[in-house]
C-alpha cells in the first residue's frame, strides 16, 4: 500500500509539472510576445529622443509589439529608421497615422499607430524590405526637450537683464516701504476710489409691488358676444416707469429708491385690466399682439398714477371703445382717490394706489361691457354685424351711433 501511494504522488507531480509547462508555452507564444509577428520600418524625419530598442508599439492605445532596431538613414542624416515587430493581426493600413508619444516627465517614447481606413490596402515592402511607414513630423516634439529649451532661453534672458532685475527689486523694496509708512493714507485713497466707482457695500435689493385685478363686480345685465382686444395703454414719459411717483412742486418725482412696481405701469395695467375682464366672467379678451383681432378694441390713456399732496393715491385714465371699423362708440374718464396717512411709507403708498386702481378698473370694466352690449344690440336691430357685413340683402350697414365723451365723478375708494 505504501509503494502504491508513492507512485500516486509521483504521478500527480508529473501531471502538475506538465500542465505548468503547457501553460507557460501558451503564455510565451500568445501573451508573452513570441506569437507570429509582422515587421515594419518607420521613418522619422527628425530626432526620436526617448525611443530605444524594446520601446513599446501601440495601436489605438493597445500594446501590439515593440521596437526591435533603431538606425540612421544612410542617405539622409536627418532621418531615423525604426524597425518594429508587431502582432500579425494588427490592422495596419497604408493610411495608418504613425507618431511618437511621450510618457510623463521622464521622456520615455513609444511608437503610436492610429486608425486607418478599412478599405485601404495593407502596406507592402519593396525589394524584399519590410513595408515602410512614414511618421508624422508634427508628432516628434519631445515635451521634455521643449521644456529644457524654454528654460535655457529663460536663463539666457535672466543673465542678460540681471542688473535691470536687481534695480527693479530694489525699487519694489523702496515702494513697499513707502506704502508701509503711509498705509493710513492709502486706505483713505482706496475708500475714495471705491465710492467714486460705485463700489463699497452693495445696495439693498429692490422691493417689488404688484397691482391686483378687481375680482368682484356689480351685476351686468348681458355680456357681449364679441371679442375685445386691449392694447398697451398710452402714457406720458413720466408715467412709463416702475417707480412710485409723488406730486411735488407742480410735477411728479420718483420716490422710494429701492421700491419698484413689478413692471412698467402701462404693461402692468394692461395685464391687470385683461385679468379684470376675465374675473367679470368675460373671457373673450386679450392683447392685440400677433394676429389677434377683435370685434372691439379698448384704448386706455393713463392720466394719473401718483401720490398727490393731499396726501392721497390718485389714479385716472380715459377709456375709449372702438368698433371693428375703427369708430369710437364710447369714451369715458375714470378717476379714483384713496386717502393716505403719510407719504413716507412705501408699502402704504403702494397699497393705496392699488385700491384706487381697483376702483377705477371696476367701473371701467362694467362700462366697457355695457357699451359693447349696446353696440351689438344696435347692430342686431339694424341687421348689421360688428364686422360690417349686412345681415340682410338691403346693402345698408348703418353705423353705430357713438356715445358721447363722458367724465365720471371722482370716486373715493374705500
Amino acid at each position: 500500500m505504501e509503494i502504491r501511494a508513492r507512485y500516486f504522488l509521483v504521478g500527480v507531480f508529473v501531471l502538475v509539472v506538465a500542465a505548468g509547462i503547457v501553460g507557460f508555452m501558451y503564455w510565451l507564444y500568445n501573451t508573452g510576445g513570441l506569437g507570429e509577428r509582422t515587421t515594419y520600418q518607420v521613418r522619422f524625419d527628425g530626432p526620436v529622443s526617448g525611443l530605444s530598442p524594446g520601446s513599446a508599439v501601440l495601436f489605438n492605445g493597445i500594446t501590439v509589439g515593440e521596437v526591435s532596431r533603431l538606425q540612421l538613414s544612410p542617405d539622409n542624416p536627418g532621418e531615423v529608421i525604426a524597425t518594429i515587430a508587431i502582432d500579425k493581426r494588427t490592422p495596419v493600413r497604408s493610411d495608418t497615422h504613425v507618431g511618437l508619444t511621450f510618457s510623463g516627465l521622464t521622456g520615455t517614447a513609444t511608437v503610436a499607430l492610429v486608425g486607418g481606413s478599412p478599405s485601404a490596402p495593407r502596406p507592402t515592402g519593396v525589394n524584399g524590405q519590410p513595408p515602410l511607414l512614414i511618421a508624422d513630423s508634427a508628432s516628434l516634439t519631445d515635451l521634455t526637450q521643449s521644456g529644457r529649451d524654454v528654460l535655457a532661453r529663460l536663463n539666457s534672458i535672466l543673465k542678460e537683464n540681471a542688473n535691470s532685475l536687481r534695480d527693479a527689486i530694489d525699487n519694489i523694496d523702496t515702494f513697499s516701504a513707502a506704502l508701509a509708512r503711509n498705509s493710513d493714507k492709502v486706505d483713505s485713497i482706496l475708500t475714495g476710489l471705491q465710492r467714486l466707482t460705485g463700489g463699497g457695500p452693495q445696495a439693498p435689493e429692490n422691493t417689488m409691488y404688484d397691482l391686483s385685478a378687481p375680482a368682484t363686480f356689480p351685476p351686468i345685465a348681458k355680456l357681449p358676444a364679441g371679442q375685445l382686444t386691449v392694447p398697451q395703454p398710452t402714457a406720458v414719459i413720466v408715467l412709463d416707469t416702475q417707480r412710485i411717483l409723488l406730486q411735488r412742486d407742480g410735477g411728479e418725482v420718483p420716490v422710494f429708491d429701492n421700491v419698484r412696481w413689478a413692471d412698467s405701469l402701462p404693461l402692468l395695467i394692461q395685464n391687470r385690466v385683461i385679468e379684470a375682464f376675465e374675473n367679470a366672467n368675460y373671457p373673450r379678451v386679450g392683447t392685440d399682439s400677433g394676429n389677434v383681432k377683435g370685434d372691439f378694441k379698448l384704448l386706455l390713456d393713463l392720466g394719473q398714477f401718483r401720490i398727490d399732496a393731499t396726501p392721497a393715491a390718485d389714479v385716472a385714465y380715459t377709456a375709449k371703445v372702438v368698433d371693428a371699423h375703427g369708430r369710437v362708440i364710447g369714451s369715458k374718464s375714470f378717476v379714483a382717490k384713496q386717502p393716505l396717512a403719510t407719504t413716507d411709507d412705501a408699502a402704504a403708498a403702494a397699497h393705496a394706489l392699488n385700491v384706487a386702481f381697483g376702483a377705477v378698473t371696476t367701473d371701467m370694466v362694467v362700462w366697457t361691457l355695457e357699451t359693447m352690449s349696446e353696440a351689438e344690440a344696435q347692430s342686431s336691430a339694424s341687421g348689421t354685424s360688428q364686422s360690417g357685413a349686412p345681415a340682410a340683402d338691403d346693402g345698408q350697414a348703418p353705423a353705430v351711433k357713438p356715445r358721447g365723451r363722458q367724465r365720471s365723478n371722482p370716486v373715493t375708494a374705500q
